[in-house]
């Protein structure tokens, strides 16, 4: 059973990302702080559930979340920075978009960039332990494949409204084929034919 959040002294925020090994499309990052008797029953890491799941748990926590925000940054900046990096900002922009100031942050992953002002704990599959990191996890999923399913209307040879920009063969075939989009991560090795590609599955 997941615990409401790291620690109890303080209002927190938990933070997660999505997309950060996609080939194309920007990482999207959310904030979320949830009331301390938030209860949703199938609330897990974002990667444990199925679409239908995420997108039903997406309006329950925007609902009754105390506050919640969604940020991105794009595949430009993304080569500018690095992914990491990227992943950070991300997270940075979710946090100041937040309606509440929150007193403390829990991020999923072993690394963050601190946060003026706002102390911070790392956690690792923290998004498998805590509601607010599985929470942001959620939104952060959602929202990402939501943009992605818009921009496959105009590049429908990637097939992202499927894959969402991670390496599948199919979208690896299609960078080979039809060459890369204006969306696309020139500093990742799109289309190296050595690396190991994802299954549908994993996306």
């Amino acid at each position: 059973m997941l615990l409401n959040c790291y620690q109890n002294e303080f209002l927190e925020a938990g933070c997660d990302e999505a997309g950060r090994g996609c080939l194309a499309g920007p990482v999207f990052a959310a904030a979320v702080i949830l009331p301390l008797d938030f209860v949703a029953g199938e609330l897990n890491d974002s990667k444990k559930l199925t679409h239908k799941q995420r997108c039903s748990l997406r309006v329950v926590i925007e609902r009754e979340a105390l506050a919640w925000a969604v940020a991105s940054v794009d595949n430009h900046e993304i080569d500018q920075i690095n992914i990491l990096n990227a992943s950070f900002l991300a997270m940075h922009r979710a946090v100041e978009q937040l309606k509440i100031q929150p007193g403390y942050l829990s991020i999923d992953g072993n690394r963050f960039k601190a946060y003026p002002n706002i102390p911070h704990a790392c956690v690792v599959k923290g998004d498998g332990k805590y509601l607010n990191i599985a929470a942001a996890s959620i939104l952060a999923k959602t929202h990402r494949d939501e943009y992605m399913e818009q921009l496959a209307g105009e590049y429908p040879h990637y097939q992202w409204q499927q894959n969402k920009g991670y390496p599948t063969i199919v979208h690896r075939t299609a960078a080979l084929e039809y060459g890369l989009s204006p969306f696309h991560r020139k500093t990742f090795s799109i289309t190296d034919p050595q690396l190991v590609l994802f299954s549908e599955n994993q996306v």
